[in-house]
């Protein structure tokens, strides 16, 4: 699962990472949540960075009552009607540098920051849609998710799909579909690292550098429930 997320790469080390400029100014965040905006670069315009809301709504779904999946399971995001035309026609990169994951304990759920060793952002394997209405329009993603590296696996058994950097082109392009689906691996254990963090993160209003200190969890009481 991914679940929550955090970007506060300055925008100029995105936009050189990435070779795309950001459609409007990209704010540091440091605990993005579900219907909340996530950076993203589209197949259909690979040279922008946008934002579109973080949950998935199908051109053809009532926005009032459909789900907004966060994710899409790699394994069946061909089949279900969700996620079908959207890998087909609709992929993109969600840019990202750390995701958070809760793990099960005696007290309760500890929060972990998952990044990579090297601190550099990365893309996740994304779908968008692009909902209308005479008198409005909505454009969310959702990321695909697949079996968890060595890393995650301790803290949840399912891990957001990380893109290499010579994997994002290939995810953009009009190549056939086994290519696209080849790529839905679990990033390398080696390049990854985890740490707990506190459980301030539960809460998406607390958005400050603080949420991504490390902290001792024996020192930590009373941990709150993620909701």
């Amino acid at each position: 699962m991914c679940g929550r997320t955090s970007l506060f790469t300055p925008q100029s080390v995105l936009e050189e990472r990435f070779d795309a400029t950001a459609a409007e100014p990209l704010e540091p965040r440091y605990n993005i949540a579900p219907r909340e905006d996530l950076a993203v670069i589209r197949n259909d315009s690979p040279e922008t960075i946008d934002l579109l809301e973080w949950g998935l709504l199908p051109s053809w779904a009532d926005p009032a009552d459909a789900p907004r999946p966060i994710n899409a399971r790699a394994e069946t995001a061909t089949q279900k009607r969700s996620f079908a035309d959207a890998f087909e026609q609709r992929r993109c990169l969600v840019l990202a540098d750390g995701f958070y994951e809760w793990k099960e304990t005696r007290g309760g759920k500890q929060p972990y920051r998952v990044e990579r060793t090297d601190g550099e952002p990365f893309a996740m394997a994304g779908l968008f849609e692009r909902w209308e209405s005479e008198s409005s329009a909505e454009e969310t993603v959702t990321v695909v998710t697949t079996e968890p590296n060595a890393v995650v696996e301790p803290l949840h058994h399912r891990m957001a799909v990380v893109l290499d950097a010579d994997e994002t082109e290939r995810w953009l392009s009009d190549a056939d579909p086994e290519t696209h689906r080849a790529l839905l691996d679990p990033a390398p254990a080696e390049a990854w690292r985890s740490y707990p963090v506190s459980t301030r993160v539960n809460d998406p209003s607390n958005d400050d550098p603080s949420i991504v200190d490390e902290i001792d969890p024996d020192t930590q009481t009373g941990l709150d429930e993620f909701a």
